[in-house]
């Protein structure tokens, strides 16, 4: 096996796209729209400094940021994207003024020639970029100022508790006095202002604003610039250039195979399996992935049920304990929470499993871990809600509260216990495969993977490290996707992707050097696009044109390796046929297949739904972006995660037959729940949205008039269906998973004869 190529064209790879990644991430920073040091009218007066912008982030992070309301369309999708609607208000609020003034009527009631001339106006003022970059002072007209003043009183009575109000803060969700002092309000005024006002000013030296004129507003002449359009068709065509290149591959490959000895073991392989200590002590990891797996449910339908009562439960006042910013940041943070958990158990687990090794202190250090992991999940939570009730101050908040970035919430304190925690996971897993991969043989290449993974997943956390409490917004969204992205989205995967591999190759299903070489090729392919993609999250949050193009190309080569995923599904399912012991491990395999069908769906065919940039400009912020959120992060992640944690129950009692027909319904009321919630729901409420962005503006298709209608009322109801039916699959799987230890959920059996199973290299395996 040619080992050399594989892995000098992963590297060529992985180096040149972090050199692109890192080159246009400086030209974000330089490029970022810049934080005025005042904002003042045209006869001097002082409406807003940039500290206040500054600290106004700080209290929108506070309040939950991105998990109320969005901001260059990241966020939530209850509240209003609060860039969009607080353009949409100053621009309509400028046009009435100037009608009334000479024409004694509202704008609505004028001709549309003198309709025209004003927006004509309007456009001029807004568009036209005052900003000095000697002095740094932003100027505005008096009209502007007094229409960003009626704004802000708005803003206040919404984030207050005033009477006339009330019915918009039950559509946003959003409880009475969120913000309990006028000063934050004044604050949050600020910065919300700075965030249009980067929606709508062009950069100096262009003709499209520094957000590439999104959002949608035709009042001030937003609207897809000629990027947008040719980088989505270009994307097309280069999809269809990458999936011809690949088919070609696959092709030539077939030609060249030889007809290989596929002869698999008779007897289970695992049942000479003798977990050590320190696998036996990963169990309870796995107990805490399917107690936050049922709570997360839990949380995320109480999340969609403030979309149609915003104020309560039904009926409850739980909004005044339990605001919707605060259910939906635990739904969020704690599905990464369980995914993450699920992986790294199973990483502890296999890690002795595949050297045969256990070191000194191993069990110890795995529970020390879990120790970390427990304080991290409730400390981080208890912060989140102490920064929502507007508990913390912004230095406090910073650190033990609420930062405001959607899955990334957690405080600084946190994320730094978090990153510690994951450098002590990677110690335990290499200190226990270092003697397999000492040893030569065809599984030394995937030993290597594996680490590189597990290098890559403590390590690229490091980039929620890299801004601060006041870091342009801009610049916190570029390291933020590295997170979200690169860390969840695509080291996470590659870490999965092997372990599958080992968990095969060790039940003599694969053999090791076929599933080395296939490892690292789809590797390779995997981050091609998977890298730079990263870029298509960043369309419209301040970057230049260079990413819009960027992003779009190589987010369409990340669909490239999916349409060949009916092969991985098919030879999934296959296994389960292969000999009459693989059918005990029926299930967990299952669970792969489900993923191999979601990342078709979810992360194929819904992710490029919504990838293109001409799709994204229209779609950004709708309901469209949860529909490949929940199909790719339960859907592929979630799945992934479940059939990890069902495989290393197994393997830690291989000796117990499963009770599977519980397991068996929850996987078909898990996925057929998932599909529901999507098709009948979520799907048809962001295409509603998408049409009403395209005819009206990304105001209008999130706002309350818009969302509070009979018919979207009705569409939102809809997701019960499909909630349900997921939820009694998802306590399904935890009561499955509870029976194993007391018993219900398994059948004892004899004991069986161990026999010798050899270690992937083929060489003998070194005494536990």
């Amino acid at each position: 096996m040619h080992y050399r190529k594989l892995w000098l064209g992963l590297t060529t790879v992985v180096i040149a796209s972090f050199a692109v990644l890192g080159y246009y991430g400086a030209e974000i920073y330089r490029l970022a729209p810049p934080i005025p040091q005042r904002v003042v009218t045209t006869d001097g007066k002082v409406l807003f400094t940039g500290d206040d912008i500054r600290d106004g982030q700080n209290v929108w992070q506070s309040l939950g940021g991105q998990e109320v309301g969005s901001i260059w369309g990241h966020g939530a999708y209850v509240a209003p994207d609060w860039s969009a609607d607080w353009l949409h208000r100053e621009a309509r609020w400028m046009l009435d003024r100037w009608a009334r003034q000479e024409h004694q009527q509202t704008y609505d009631n004028l001709p549309v020639e003198a309709q025209a001339a004003l927006q004509a106006r309007l456009q001029k003022e807004l568009r036209t970029n005052t900003y000095d970059a000697a002095s740094g002072d932003l100027t505005v007209s008096p009209d502007r100022a007094e229409a960003i003043q009626t704004v802000g009183e708005h803003y206040a009575a919404v984030f207050g508790d005033a009477r006339e109000a009330a019915s918009q803060r039950d559509a946003y969700a959003i409880p009475a006095n969120a913000i309990k002092s006028p000063e934050r309000q004044r604050l949050l005024n600020s910065f919300f202002f700075w965030t249009s006002w980067a929606c709508v000013t062009q950069r100096p030296g262009s003709d499209v604003s520094y957000t590439q004129n999104w959002p949608s507003e035709p009042l001030v002449g937003n609207a897809p610039t000629g990027s947008i359009v040719i980088w989505s068709v270009l994307s097309f065509v280069w999809l269809l250039a990458g999936i011809g290149a690949l088919g070609w591959y696959f092709a030539v490959q077939n030609r060249k195979k030889s007809d290989e000895d596929d002869h698999l073991p008779a007897k289970d392989p695992l049942l000479a399996l003798n977990p050590t200590p320190s696998m036996r002590a990963t169990l309870k990891y796995f107990w805490v992935c399917a107690a936050l797996m049922v709570l997360q449910v839990g949380l995320g339908a109480v999340t969609a049920h403030y979309g149609v009562e915003g104020s309560g439960f039904y009926g409850i006042p739980l909004a005044k304990y339990l605001p919707y910013a605060v259910t939906r940041t635990w739904h969020t943070q704690l599905g990464v929470f369980w995914i993450a958990t699920a992986w790294l158990a199973t990483g502890l687990f296999m890690a002795p499993a595949v050297s045969g090794y256990e070191p000194k202190f191993q069990r110890l250090g795995v529970n020390v871990l879990f120790g970390c992991l427990l304080v991290i999940v409730l400390g981080s939570m208890f912060g989140q809600w102490l920064g929502v009730q507007q508990r913390l101050g912004f230095d406090a908040n910073f650190w033990f509260g609420h930062q405001g970035y959607e899955y990334v919430d957690l405080g600084r304190f946190w994320q730094l216990f978090l990153f510690a925690g994951l450098f002590i996971w990677l110690a335990l897993m290499a200190r226990a495969m270092w003697p397999a991969f000492r040893q030569p043989g065809e599984g030394r290449h995937l030993l290597a993977l594996f680490l590189i993974s597990s290098l890559a997943i403590a390590g690229f956390y490091g980039a929620g490290l890299m801004w601060g409490r006041q870091t342009n917004l801009a610049i916190a969204e570029y390291w933020r996707w590295w997170v979200v992205h690169l860390w969840v989205e695509g080291f996470f995967e590659v870490f999965a992707t092997v372990v599958i591999a080992f968990l095969f190759t060790r039940m003599g299903l694969l053999k090791a050097a076929t599933a080395s070489a296939a490892v690292i090729f789809s590797t390779t392919i995997f981050l091609s696009g998977g890298i730079l993609g990263t870029f298509h999250h960043l369309y419209f949050s301040g970057t230049p044109t260079a990413i819009l193009a960027l992003g779009a190309m190589f987010s369409a080569l990340e669909v490239v390796p999916l349409v060949l995923i009916g092969f991985e599904a098919y030879e999934n399912l296959t296994l389960t046929r292969a000999r009459p012991w693989v059918a005990g491990y029926k299930w967990p395999i299952y669970f792969f297949v489900a993923v191999a069908f979601w990342n078709l769906v979810g992360a194929g065919l819904f992710g490029f739904l919504i990838n293109p940039p001409i799709a994204l400009y229209y779609m950004q912020g709708l309901n469209t972006t949860p529909v490949h959120g929940h199909t790719a992060l339960f859907g592929v992640y979630g799945m992934l995660g479940i059939g990890l944690m069902l495989f290393c129950l197994k393997g830690l009692a291989t000796r117990s037959v499963w009770r599977t027909r519980l397991l068996g319904f929850s996987f078909w009321a898990i996925n057929i729940g998932l599909g529901l919630m999507v098709l009948i729901s979520i799907l048809p409420v962001g295409l509603l949205q998408t049409w009403a962005s395209v005819q009206y503006g990304m105001w209008y298709a999130r706002s309350a008039e818009f969302m509070q209608t009979d018919l979207m009322d009705t569409l939102r109801w809809l997701r019960v269906v499909g909630d349900t039916i997921f939820a009694v699959g998802i306590v399904g799987l935890g009561w499955f998973v509870l029976g194993l230890k007391t018993g219900w959920s398994v059948v004892p059996v004899e004991s069986r004869e161990r026999a010798p199973s050899p270690p992937l290299s083929g060489h003998a395996r070194p005494s536990v």
